[in-house]
């Protein structure tokens, strides 16, 4: 039916045609008189064209009029200047007119089917799509085979929201490819550090990373820097290159995840790498020996510390055995005072009671303990100027040997032992027991005087 109405409407419009433009030969045909002769209504002479050829290019102007005569002629109109409403006239065929009606209905239903089918679209996984209608946000689609108004009524853009972005602060591409304007950075303590980090991120509302923010990787970039100068601005320059660099990558992520929200940009935040921390390349070699001399004052500190927690511990130990020894020592010198203490009383309680016998037992009891410290005696006798030897030393291991068992009994006195057998045979012996008789008497003899003497005066 397309066909045939093509057909009916005669249009040529091919370049190959040689009387294309040019007025058509078949007027004559599709347009017969109504007498049945060859004679074709009168048109308005045309100039000459100045070539006598036809090989020229159309005539833009003869094209024009022919096609409008053969649209006229569709409709129902006379292509001459006669007319009428002759059923059998050229201008008017009820027959034509139905046919280009229905190919007209089937060109629309089929435009119109086509217009529809265009708004068929897939959505992958992972994406999402945000329909607008007339540029106005509509609704949000899933993944797969989705349709929407065509256009110009709606329109969507497909979204990737699984896809991991990355922002890059302070150098693009290479940590060598510096950014100066956005890594230099002044921290708390008025020192200047260069940083470059990258922030990575997924998106979690389409409608809002499209709608809310006119260019959304610059956005997160510049959210990104007014973070990181926040976070080092607060922070001490030794702080932010050394042992603080996590806990400054973690406040920044948190930081822009906050004002993003805020914002409404649909981002969300997964992670902060930071790729270089340090000062600036102009003040290198001298941060370098900085660093090396603050090393070497933590060393001679540590040292200084162990060296400390060695000796004052031993120090507080001998200090704590020394006053524990003192106090022992103060503990027994009192008990020994007030031992002697009592016991000089109870001495006194009894010379007082008997003097001469408490004096006789304490000249025995203190020469008991000399002697039995001392091996060798020399005693001034007052008869004359000659000392007397007492060699108690072999005076006690002859009375040793004497009580050892030698294996017979000492003769008894009755049993008619000479009594000079036995002086005879050892007379040192006999010399040593007179002299300490002697000694013992002279002694005694002595102590009463001189203590009368006391007494008297």
């Amino acid at each position: 039916m397309l066909v045939s109405f093509i057909k009916k409407i005669g249009v040529k419009f091919s370049l190959n045609d040689p009387q294309w433009g040019r007025g058509s030969q078949d007027d004559n045909r599709d347009n017969p008189t109504p007498g049945g002769g060859d004679k074709r209504p009168e048109r308005p002479e045309r100039p000459e064209r100045p070539s006598g050829n036809n090989d020229g290019p159309p005539d833009l102007d003869q094209l024009w009029r022919d096609f409008n005569a053969r649209f006229s002629r569709l409709f129902g109109r006379r292509g001459g200047n006669g007319g009428g409403n002759n059923d059998n006239g050229g201008g008017f065929n009820r027959g034509d007119v139905k046919g280009a009606g229905i190919g007209v209905g089937v060109i629309a239903i089929i435009i119109v089917f086509l217009w529809l089918a265009s708004g068929f679209f897939i959505v992958q996984e992972g994406q999402t799509a945000v329909v607008t209608t007339f540029g106005r946000y509509s609704h949000t689609t899933l993944p797969g085979f989705n349709w929407r108004w065509p256009y110009p009524i709606q329109h969507h853009e497909i979204v990737n929201m699984s896809q991991v972005r990355t922002a890059e602060i302070g150098y693009r591409g290479n940590v060598r490819n510096k950014q100066l304007k956005e890594s230099l950075m002044l921290t708390d303590d008025e020192n200047i550090i260069d940083i470059q980090f990258a922030v990575q991120y997924k998106l979690k509302n389409a409608a809002e990373w499209l709608f809310n923010n006119r260019d959304q990787d610059e956005s997160v970039r510049q959210v990104a820097e007014t973070a990181i100068r926040e976070i080092v601005g607060r922070s001490k320059m030794d702080f932010v290159l050394y042992e603080g660099r996590e806990k400054v990558a973690l406040d920044v992520s948190q930081r822009m995840q906050q004002i993003l929200d805020r914002y409404k940009a649909g981002v969300q935040i997964t992670n902060v790498t930071m790729q270089g921390v340090q000062p600036p390349e102009q003040v290198q070699a001298a941060f370098d020996d900085a660093v090396k001399a603050g090393q070497d004052r933590e060393r001679l500190k540590n040292e200084g510390q162990a060296y400390a927690n060695d000796v004052v511990p031993r120090a507080a130990g001998t200090a704590s055995r020394l006053a524990e020894e003192a106090e022992a020592y103060r503990a027994r010198v009192v008990a020994t005072a007030e031992g002697d203490s009592a016991r000089f009383r109870q001495v006194l309680d009894e010379y007082q009671k008997a003097p001469v016998v408490t004096r006789e037992r304490m000249y025995l009891d203190t020469m008991q303990q000399i002697f039995a410290n001392t091996a060798k005696v020399m005693v001034d006798s007052r008869a004359g100027s000659n000392l007397l030897y007492l060699p108690l030393d072999k005076l006690m291991q002859q009375g040793a040997a004497d009580s050892a068992p030698s294996g017979k009994q000492p003769p008894a006195a009755g049993q008619g032992a000479q009594p000079g057998a036995s002086s005879s045979s050892n007379p040192t012996s006999g010399n040593d027991t007179v002299y300490s008789s002697e000694l013992m008497r002279e002694s005694r003899n002595r102590d009463p005087r001189e203590s009368r003497e006391r007494e008297v005066r």
